[in-house]
């Protein structure tokens, strides 16, 4: 039956609305996510918080990532793709929403309720990367599960766009609309059925012929009707089995571990940063977050192309190693002009092509190396593990910067270089990762991904009973 999926070379009608899915919800759930950085841009100077509570509100969405990112993923191998995708769109857009209750002066509530948005965040990246690629021939799986995410910057322009037109009291409009992405659950209900291969492997045959009829637009009879023997055995989630794929667990938890702390620690930080280097006002560093935005999304095009071009391995290498040297080089130039421009924030941009555009392989690869019963659990277990780098990319750049000075709000520059080399190590060790430990995906079938990665375990398992005997 995926033998008829892996023939295709072009993608239905219905194919294209569960990625349309993917892709709105992806938008939508980063807009959410990021929202904080352009709203703490209005709240730090007036509240006069310190970098000691701008760090605590930052960081906690991490808290619930990470625990979102576990929770959901391990749900979705258990009961299913589809009813964990929907649970993970109304969590994180309730909590969003109820942001807009926060009191002044209310940074303790802005963190509480900013936990729970994380946790729906974590787990939505977890669940729908895994339900599109597996509706996918494998000869699209790399390019359709980057273009996925490449909508993610949109989600933090948007924000931005609405952050450069909001009113200094104004800034708890943007929280009341990011309640709005609840009404995807109506799409999800009408556009994304359950994935036929978790179907498969819960022994419900006849269901997952629907759905992949369904997807392909054929008639189901039309499909080879699936045995036990062509799924495989029927398997139950274990967590604990994501042990026995070592090399897995290295590069994707590492590798998002890395990668993460990069980015947020930037993302969650530019807009303040540029206030309180440059001087400018909230609304203008909301603005000048649209051009890193537009650069993310520039590279999340350009990496979703490269996955399928050079291959998981050495575009995973290129993230790294070119999000890391630029975020340095910015670092040492964060009081430099280039005539009327800020070094800072160009240098910022580009930057964004790699740190944020790599992101088009951080994802989909982390789904990609786990055998498909661990899937979501896999890529929940490396995108919750990775979800320390939600804390120790915004906390590590406020230690840094407020080393001296940690309960006041002020910027000690000469440790900006400093603080930029800290993120930008973390970028170097996940180029590190995924080029010289990788697992190549690119051109292979889910099945035969499976079939590599098992025989693996087994061998780990074989040699771990040798060692014991």
């Amino acid at each position: 039956m995926f033998d008829e999926l892996d023939r295709r070379t072009r993608l239905t009608a219905n194919q294209i609305k569960i990625l349309a899915a993917a892709i709105i919800g992806d938008a939508l759930e980063f807009f959410d996510y990021f929202l904080i950085g352009f709203v703490l841009a209005f709240l730090i100077g007036p509240w006069k918080l310190t970098f000691g509570q701008s760090a605590i509100v930052l960081m906690s969405s991490g808290l619930g990532a990470i625990l979102g990112a576990y929770a959901w993923g391990w749900l979705a191998d258990r009961i299913g793709r589809r009813i964990v995708f929907i649970g993970t769109v109304l969590n994180f857009s309730i909590a969003t929403g109820l942001l807009y209750f926060t009191p002044d002066n209310g940074w303790i509530y802005l963190t509480v309720m900013r936990f729970f948005v994380g946790t729906g965040v974590g787990g939505l990246y977890c669940v729908d990367l895994p339900l599109v690629q597996e509706f996918m021939p494998s000869s699209r799986r790399g390019f359709v599960g980057g273009l996925v995410t490449c909508v993610i910057p949109l989600g933090v322009g948007v924000g931005a766009v609405l952050g450069a037109f909001t009113g200094a009291d104004q800034w708890r409009m943007l929280f009341a609309i990011g309640v709005l992405p609840a009404l995807l659950v109506l799409l999800i209900r009408l556009w994304v059925p359950e994935s036929p291969r978790w179907l498969c492997r819960q022994g419900r045959y006849e269901e997952a012929r629907k759905s992949l009829a369904w997807a392909l637009q054929v008639a189901p009879s039309s499909l080879a009707m699936p045995t036990a023997a062509d799924a495989g055995p029927v398997v139950t989630a274990n967590w604990l089995d994501l042990f026995k794929y070592p090399r897995s667990l290295v590069v994707s938890w590492l590798g998002n571990a890395g990668a993460q702390t990069g980015v947020y620690g930037i993302t969650l930080w530019a807009p303040s940063l540029f206030v309180l280097l440059l001087k400018v006002s909230p609304q203008q560093a909301s603005k000048m977050m649209i051009l890193l935005s537009i650069f993310g999304f520039i590279g999340r095009v350009s990496f979703s192309y490269f996955s399928e071009l050079m291959g998981r391995r050495k575009a995973g290498g290129l993230l790294g190693f070119g999000a890391g040297l630029l975020t340095i080089v910015a670092g040492y130039h964060y009081n430099v002009m280039w005539g009327d421009w800020s070094a800072f924030w160009l240098i910022l941009a580009l930057t964004f092509f790699f740190a944020d555009g790599g992101f088009a392989i951080v994802g989909p690869y982390a789904a990609e190396i786990w055998p498909s019963h661990l899937r979501t659990s896999g890529m929940g277990s490396a995108y919750g593990f990775g979800g320390i780098g939600k804390i120790l990319g915004p906390l590590g750049l406020a230690l840094i910067v407020g080393s001296n000075n940690y309960l006041k709000p002020d910027v000690p520059l000469p440790e900006i270089p400093l603080a930029l080399i800290y993120l930008g190590c973390w970028f170097l060790m996940a180029g590190i990762v995924y080029y010289f430990f990788g697992i190549e995906t690119r051109g292979k079938s889910i099945e035969e991904i499976d079939r590599e990665l098992n025989a693996g375990a087994a061998a780990v398992t074989a040699t771990a009973r040798v060692r014991e005997a």
